[in-house]
């Protein structure tokens, strides 16, 4: 059994990832800036015999980073960075604020986490770092600067502290989905069809399908699939990587 820390895992992806690997026999911490929400989801876990704890966490406060590692109840072997939020809007009608907030969330608040669990992991020689990223770590969308900046400086992050975690049964890597039906993705959809002037229907199969060779969303199974490979002893000495599920998209 490990001990699985994943951020923004209140609903979504998250809490997708969450309650597949806690079925595996791991122990889920549920970690949310929304702690009931959080806490719903660590009770299903346990309700349906799993393990599960929740935990109120900011990923842009040092403050709230470290009262969550204090708080939980066993060190973190596996962390999960997912915490993420988009704003569609184009670069001169986007509030420079939102613009920071979403980088602080999805790139600095991944180092500040990351940050504060490699001690820990260093020390109990195991670790591993799995961070969801997107497939706008690869390629760029029209009206999502800040994402796309993000998620692209995710995978530099991650081939930098695999090199920095070499030395150590630690290794770290970047999941990245193209679309994955979550409330998230929804609102994108809405988004999308008032800034494009189209229907819903058109962004889901104009904008978002697409691009996709194979023309479906990602399903969650699929992401929680590929997270409890980098956990297994097969992927220890896959580290650095960017393992992309998308349906084809950037083969082309």
């Amino acid at each position: 059994m490990r001990s699985i820390l994943v951020t923004g895992a209140a609903s979504g992806i998250g809490a997708g990832i969450a309650q597949a690997l806690a079925s595996a026999g791991h122990h889920l911490i549920i970690s949310d800036l929304d702690l009931d929400a959080a806490t719903r989801v660590a009770q299903a876990i346990v309700q349906g015999g799993g393990s599960a704890e929740a935990v109120a966490l900011d990923v842009t406060s040092e403050d709230s980073v470290e009262a969550a590692l204090n708080a939980i109840s066993r060190p973190v072997d596996v962390l999960v960075n997912n915490a993420g939020l988009q704003h569609v809007s184009p670069l001169e009608e986007f509030p420079i604020a939102k613009w920071d907030f979403l980088v602080q969330v999805m790139l600095v608040g991944v180092a500040r986490l990351t940050r504060a669990v490699l001690p820990g992991m260093r020390e109990r020689g195991f670790g591993r770092v799995i961070n969801i990223g997107s497939i706008h770590a690869l390629v760029a969308s029209p009206y999502k600067s800040a994402y796309v900046a993000a998620k692209h400086g995710l995978v530099g992050f991650s081939k930098v502290i695999a090199l920095e975690t070499a030395g150590t049964d630690i290794t770290i890597n970047t999941v990245c989905p193209s679309y994955v039906k979550t409330p998230l993705v929804d609102k994108q959809i809405a988004d999308q069809a008032r800034t494009r002037g189209i229907s819903e229907q058109q962004v889901v199969s104009e904008v978002m399908l697409k691009p996709m060779p194979k023309g479906v969303f990602i399903e969650m199974d699929e992401l929680a699939g590929t997270t409890a490979f980098l956990m297994s002893a097969a992927a220890r000495n896959m580290t650095g990587q960017t393992l992309v599920l998308d349906g084809g998209w950037t083969v082309q």
